[in-house]
């Protein structure tokens, strides 16, 4: 678990994201009934192994806790000025199959999250097909502070790629409504 996860977070330099801290504020989240977002950014470096014992790891601390409400899956993209300037961006196939592996590891009833922003139009439809019911914290008035150079999709046009996809754009608050009426 710590070699899986820690590979995940290898461009992190700071000392608090080590895996076994990582773990911990997620079981102490469970503990308190905190409803919690996590996930994994797929392209950094680490193995199909590491990346399905890292998702293994989150269902078992969800299984646990009970409060996990949604897990994103991220794409890896290169930014300049950073450690892994000259580390090729994450290569489709492979996010598409993460996504799916989220599925089925954390199962129907779990949010799998990707941001819409850092894939084209058509590859939302990809998405939808291989797990993701949630593009996150989409915003007309804000930025993505992550990746600000790629700005959100007009919700419009993101309503109408995920309808061609059978679903429907819904707003959505930090805390998912069960975790907020029911606590975690």
């Amino acid at each position: 678990l710590r070699r899986s996860l820690n590979a995940l977070l290898r461009p992190r330099a700071s000392a608090t994201w080590q895996i076994l801290v990582r773990m911990q504020v997620l079981r102490d989240a469970g503990t308190a009934r905190v409803p919690f977002t996590t996930g994994i950014l797929v392209g950094i470096g680490e193995s199909l192994t590491e990346r399905a014992e890292s998702l293994l790891a989150l269902a078992d601390v969800h299984a646990q806790g009970g409060h996990i409400q949604e897990v994103i899956v991220q794409n890896f993209r290169a930014k300049p000025d950073t450690a892994m300037r000259s580390t090729p961006d994450a290569e489709m196939t492979e996010f598409l199959a993460a996504v799916a592996v989220a599925r089925i590891v954390l199962g129907p009833h779990m949010r799998i999250q990707t941001p819409p922003n850092l894939v084209s139009p058509a590859e939302c439809a990809a998405l939808i097909a291989s797990g993701v019911d949630d593009w996150g914290g989409v915003s007309p008035l804000t930025p993505d502070h992550v990746n600000p150079e790629r700005p959100w999709p007009h919700l419009d046009a993101l309503a109408a790629r995920t309808a061609e996809s059978d679903f429907v754009l819904t707003e959505r608050i930090t805390a998912q409504p069960p975790y907020v009426l029911n606590g975690a």
